[in-house]
């Protein structure tokens, strides 16, 4: 294996590209060999799936594509990142029991925890942000 992978797509910003966004990931894992049945892949799945929701429904049209980047550093460590142009960042919501959504970042946090990873979010030069997942990579043995 290499000692750095990448791969990385833009899509539109509309409900269809999500599952295009998590099959997109799934695919560069399981090249870089990690089976699709593993935890870690389910993780990143569902990750990918929510940070693509996020980048759909909550740059209220100000980002007309949104960017999944994927990296693999000297099979140690895996990197997500969802890009989009719209300036807000992310917002911590209280999870309210009646509330039916804003716990996505909630999720995802905790998620990337339960694999010993953390959540960061960057600026872009652009004036948008990436929000990026940081997980150690577990690949078959």
């Amino acid at each position: 294996m290499a000692d750095h992978q990448e791969a990385s797509v833009t899509l539109p910003s509309e409900p269809a590209s999500v599952p295009v966004a998590r099959r997109y990931v799934a695919d560069c894992l399981a090249e870089w060999g990690l089976p699709g049945e593993a935890d870690t892949a389910e993780t990143v799945r569902l990750v990918v799936s929510e940070l693509a929701t996020n980048a759909v429904l909550h740059t209220f049209g100000r980002s007309p594509t949104f960017t999944v980047d994927v990296t693999l550093d000297h099979d140690e460590a895996l990197r997500i990142g969802v890009t989009d142009s719209h300036p807000r960042w992310p917002k911590r919501l209280p999870a309210a029991v009646q509330q039916d959504n804003g716990r996505g970042m909630v999720i995802i946090r905790w998620l990337a925890a339960e694999c010993g990873g953390r959540l960061t979010v960057t600026p872009t030069p652009e004036g948008g942000k990436t929000v990026w997942i940081t997980v150690p990579w577990v690949a078959a043995t």
